[in-house]
C-alpha cells in the first residue's frame, strides 16, 4: 500500500513539475516569496480545483512561509495523484476525485478549522461558510464569475465583513483565463468525454460573456454552426455582429447537436427544452456549479438512463429520443478534461498569489466589501506575460505623454 501511495505521489510530482515549467510568472513570484517569506506565521485556506496548476499555486504560497490548507471546490475536478503529491510536500489537502457532497462539506469544514488569515476561493462556498461561522479573516480572493456574483450580493446585504479581492474581473484574468482558457479546456473536456467530431454540428452556447466568447470562437473554428443564447441585449447584439446566430434557447434547442452552458446562472436548460431537443443532443456545462442544466427535469422526463461512457450519461425519453449529459452537468473542462492550459493559469494564479500578498500588506486599509485587483498588480502580471511570450511593446515618448495629458486636462 505504501509503495502504491509513493508511486501515486511521484506521478503527481511529475505533473506538477510539468506545469511549473510552463508557468514562469508564478515561478518568478515563488522565487521572491522564498526570499521574503511574506506569509510567515499566516494560515491560508484554499478551496479550488485540486489539480497540477493549483498545486503550483499552493506550493508557491507555502514557499512564502504560509501554512497552506487546500480542499476541492468541485467533487469531480480533483486529480488524486496531485493530492498525494501535495500531501507529500506538506500541504494539508482534503480532496478526492468523485467525492460525495458530504465529503465536500467536510473539506470546507477542515478549511474553517484551520482558522485562516486569508481565504482563496472558487465559487465563494468557503467565504459563505466562514461568514456563517463568524471567523475573523484578514481578507479573501475570488476568481470565478459565480463567486463574485455571490460576494457582491453579500456586500449589498451588509454580510461581507472583510475585503474580498475580485480577481475574476482583473484584465489579466478575464481576458485570457475566461476566454482562451475556458474556450480551449471546454472543448478538451467534450473531446475526452465523447470522442466525437465538432465539425458540421450545430452547437449552442448559452451565455456570451468572456467564457461564452471563448467557447463560441473555438467551436466555430472547428467547423460548428454556432448559435448563441443570451439574456443581455447588448451581448446578444455583439454575438450577432460577430457572425453568430442569436436565438432563444427554446428555439435553439430544436436544432442543437451540442449545447454548452457558461452563464453562472441556474435552470438555463430545463424541461421545456428537453421536450423539443433533437435525438442524440449532447449537453455540457462549463459554469462553476452543476445547476445550469436541470438534472431534476432530465431525470423526471427520462424513462431510463445508463452510463454510456465514463463521463457520459444517456437519458432516454418516452418517445425514444436520447440525450447525453457530460460529466454529470459539472464543469466539463475539469471533470472530463485537464482544465485550463498551464500558460493561462500562470497569469490567473499569479494574480491570486499577488492579491493574497496585497491583503496581507494592505488589508487593514481596505474596507469590508469587494475590491478590484490593484492596477499595479495587473500591470505587473501583464509585463511578466509579455516577457514570457517574447513580445515587446512601444513606450510613449515624453512628448506623447504631454500630448495625452493636454487632452485629459482639456487644454
Amino acid at each position: 500500500m505504501m509503495a502504491q501511495q509513493n508511486e501515486q505521489a511521484n506521478r503527481g510530482l511529475e505533473k506538477i513539475a510539468w506545469v511549473r515549467a510552463h508557468m514562469p510568472i508564478l515561478e518568478e513570484i515563488r522565487a521572491r516569496f522564498t526570499r521574503e517569506a511574506p506569509f510567515h506565521g499566516k494560515t491560508l485556506s484554499l478551496v479550488l480545483h485540486v489539480e497540477a496548476k493549483t498545486a503550483a499555486l499552493a506550493l508557491a504560497l507555502k514557499a512564502g512561509g504560509g501554512d497552506v490548507h487546500l480542499a476541492a471546490s468541485n467533487p469531480l475536478t480533483t486529480d488524486d495523484e496531485v493530492v498525494a503529491a501535495l500531501r507529500l510536500e506538506g500541504v494539508e489537502t482534503f480532496a478526492r476525485k468523485g467525492e460525495s457532497v458530504e465529503d465536500y462539506q467536510k473539506g470546507i469544514e477542515a478549511m474553517l478549522a484551520a482558522d485562516p488569515d486569508i481565504i482563496i476561493d472558487d465559487g465563494a462556498d468557503l467565504v459563505a461558510a466562514a461568514v456563517r461561522k463568524g471567523l475573523k479573516v484578514l481578507g479573501s480572493t475570488e476568481e470565478t464569475t459565480t463567486g463574485v456574483v455571490r460576494l457582491r450580493a453579500m456586500e449589498r446585504d451588509g454580510k461581507l465583513p472583510w475585503p474580498a479581492i475580485d480577481v475574476n474581473d482583473a484584465t489579466m484574468k478575464h481576458l485570457f483565463d475566461n476566454r482562451y482558457g475556458t474556450g480551449q479546456s471546454t472543448l478538451d473536456g467534450i473531446f475526452s468525454a465523447t470522442n466525437l467530431t465538432i465539425a458540421g454540428k450545430t452547437a449552442v452556447v448559452a451565455g456570451y460573456g468572456w467564457c461564452g466568447k471563448g467557447v463560441a470562437s473555438r467551436l466555430r473554428g472547428l467547423g460548428a454552426d454556432v448559435i448563441v443564447t443570451e439574456v443581455d441585449p447588448a451581448r446578444a447584439v455583439e454575438a450577432r455582429l460577430e457572425g453568430y446566430r442569436v436565438r432563444r434557447m427554446i428555439d435553439a434547442a430544436k436544432e442543437a447537436d451540442l449545447i454548452v452552458t457558461v452563464t453562472g446562472c441556474a435552470d438555463v436548460v430545463t424541461r421545456a427544452h428537453f421536450e423539443v431537443m433533437k435525438d442524440g443532443c449532447l449537453l455540457a456545462n462549463s459554469g462553476h456549479f452543476d445547476v445550469e442544466i436541470s438534472k431534476k427535469d432530465l431525470n423526471a422526463l427520462s424513462v431510463r438512463h445508463r452510463k454510456a461512457r465514463p463521463m457520459v450519461e444517456e437519458f432516454v425519453f418516452k418517445d425514444g429520443r436520447k440525450v447525453y449529459l457530460l460529466a454529470e452537468g459539472r464543469l466539463v473542462n475539469l471533470s472530463a478534461g485537464q482544465g485550463h492550459p498551464a500558460e493561462i493559469m500562470d497569469m490567473s494564479f499569479a494574480l491570486q498569489a499577488l492579491s493574497a500578498e496585497h491583503i496581507l500588506r494592505s488589508g487593514k486599509k481596505l474596507k469590508p466589501g469587494v475590491h478590484p485587483v490593484p492596477q499595479e498588480l495587473d500591470d505587473r502580471v501583464a509585463r511578466a506575460a509579455l516577457n514570457a511570450c517574447g513580445a515587446q511593446v512601444d513606450v510613449l515618448t515624453e512628448a506623447q505623454k504631454r500630448y495625452l495629458n493636454s487632452w485629459q486636462e482639456g487644454t
